[in-house]
């Protein structure tokens, strides 16, 4: 059999696999944008998001596991918990702002627009992926993902 016409192993996982496995879920990423909008307490995302109170302690117990949030106790008898989220958590933003900006482009007439105010320069805003070598914004088309070979089967 020709070497192109061999079949090949599935692609390996990788950080998009990842990436997808913690975030490949609507309501935690309403619930990453929520802890973004400063909504820590769970009746307050239970209120604004319409979401099932045994899925959002579900979702939130993940998330507290995963790394990207921590619950932390801020009353005593009852307990009351708040969810924060940690750097990892953080770290998210670029691609939760990068999703709405795809979102408003692409799915204009989806919701309503949320408008991103840089505060340091005093303008509305938008989020651009860019180097983080020459700070140029990529393109696709410029851009050469250079994966591991794929395994081959015989």
């Amino acid at each position: 059999m020709p070497a192109s016409n061999q079949p090949t192993a599935a692609r390996p996982p990788d950080g998009i696999a990842s990436a997808a496995h913690v975030l490949g879920d609507r309501w935690t990423m309403l619930i990453i944008r929520e802890c973004f909008y400063g909504i820590r307490r769970f009746g307050d995302m239970v209120r604004n998001l319409g979401i099932a109170r045994k899925v959002l302690a579900a979702r939130l117990k993940e998330l507290v596991e995963l790394g990207l949030l921590e619950r932390r106790r801020y009353r005593r008898d009852p307990d009351w918990y708040e969810y924060v989220l940690t750097p990892a958590g953080r770290d998210l933003y670029g691609a939760i702002l990068a999703l709405l900006h795809w979102a408003d482009v692409h799915r204009p007439a989806f919701g309503e627009r949320v408008r991103l105010h840089h505060m340091p320069c005093d303008h509305d805003t938008h989020a651009v992926v860019v180097c983080a070598v020459c700070r140029q914004e990529l393109d696709p088309r410029e851009v050469e993902a250079r994966l591991p070979h794929p395994t081959t089967t015989e």
